[in-house]
């Protein structure tokens, strides 16, 4: 090896050999797939797998990892039984750092998640973090790609411009006109800005109380007009009736 070539040698980070060294290192086991999907029934490798075969080995070839997240967009949907479910992407960054000599590489990954409660973001963060560790190290097992361990069934995504059907707002606007219920009594109730706004759920609640309420209008008018002596027909001319 001449001078050059040593000089060259010793320009190369050293974070760059340690990837390479834990590469080589979970190559030998890998992480299979032992946990399943409850839904779909597939086979896949959850984040503490992750977590368990890496630890040892970065520690040993003194590689950290430190995630950073750089976006994060959360939205709502709704699940098929008409419960809420949040929807989480990020954008995550992670340094690969040399504890040797300080030396770094960065890489970027994607994580989305759903959840009906507050996980959606944790999962989003462990989907980002497993897949950057299974593409930066080149994990291997067997079988196809994975994803994580449930599959929330959730209604397709209407249209901003179209909201609600044209069908069920017709049939809620002759409810809230029948019953002389202002829309607006309806939207500051769910915190919506306009009608088209209500989800399945909320739809269907509105629906039926309104068609409750309009029930209970028709009985009081019975019940008021079977009370009635009759003068209620006295300015009528006898020769308009049909009979």
């Amino acid at each position: 090896m001449n001078a050059q070539t040593k000089i060259e040698a010793a320009a190369v980070p050293a974070v760059y050999g340690k990837i390479a060294a834990v590469q080589a290192d979970i190559a030998r086991e890998g992480i299979s797939k032992e946990r399943q999907n409850s839904f779909d029934r597939y086979n896949f490798r959850g984040i503490d797998d992750v977590y368990n075969a890496l630890s040892p080995i970065l520690a040993k070839h003194g590689l950290n990892i430190l995630p950073r997240i750089i976006e994060r967009d959360c939205q709502e949907r709704q699940s098929k039984k008409g419960d809420a479910m949040f929807y989480v992407t990020v954008t995550a960054e992670f340094d690969l750092i040399a504890a040797e000599d300080g030396s770094k590489h960065t890489i970027r990954t994607y994580g989305e998640a759903m959840d009906r409660a507050d996980k959606a973001t944790n999962k989003a963060m462990s989907a980002a973090y497993k897949y950057a560790a299974f593409m930066a190290f080149a994990i291997p097992t067997d079988g196809d790609n994975d994803a994580d361990s449930d599959t929330p069934q959730v209604e397709p995504r209407q249209s901003r411009s179209t909201g609600m059907p044209d069908d069920a707002f017709a049939k809620l606007g002759n409810l809230l006109r029948a019953t002389n219920t202002t829309p607006a009594v309806i939207c500051d109730h769910y915190k919506v800005k306009d009608l088209r706004r209500l989800n399945g759920k909320q739809h269907a609640e509105i629906v039926e109380r309104l068609e409750q309420r309009l029930a209970a209008m028709a009985k009081e008018d019975t019940n008021r007009a079977g009370q009635s002596d009759g003068s209620d027909f006295n300015d009528i001319d006898p020769a308009d009736l049909p009979f």
